[in-house]
């Protein structure tokens, strides 16, 4: 699975079997914007409309796992924490202290990646 928002367009892409000109002649996109996307040399789009097109192109549907890992990776490209957990008071009131833990325990890879799983468990 792709880490990283570009990565995860290109994956999508090639899964249509496209090339990023037919691609994007196909969905009215700008080639070098979307090259950009896909090279990690511009970060997501900001806005819901504009996503919203690039998941259409790509034949990702609203409410799947993909979506929800097309907007992640769409927010982390950005710095952003993602809208829905943004609307979640619960969630954005801890996470102060979950950065705070994260910088003074100072996670190895393997140790974040357990704590991943963790979560997931539950």
């Amino acid at each position: 699975m792709a880490n990283h928002f570009g990565d995860f367009i290109r994956n999508c892409r090639l899964q249509h079997g496209l090339t990023l000109r037919d691609f994007c002649q196909k969905n009215n996109l700008d080639p070098g914007n979307v090259s950009r996307l896909e090279r990690g040399m511009m970060p997501a789009p900001h806005s819901q409309k504009k996503l919203t097109q690039y998941a259409r192109a790509l034949g990702i549907k609203r409410g799947t796992k993909k979506w929800t890992t097309f907007i992640d990776l769409a927010a982390a490209s950005s710095g952003k924490i993602p809208c829905d957990l943004m609307s979640n008071e619960k969630v954005i009131s801890r996470l102060p202290a979950f950065f705070r833990t994260l910088r003074s325990k100072k996670l190895s890879d393997k140790k974040i990646d357990e704590l991943i799983d963790r979560l997931r468990g539950i």
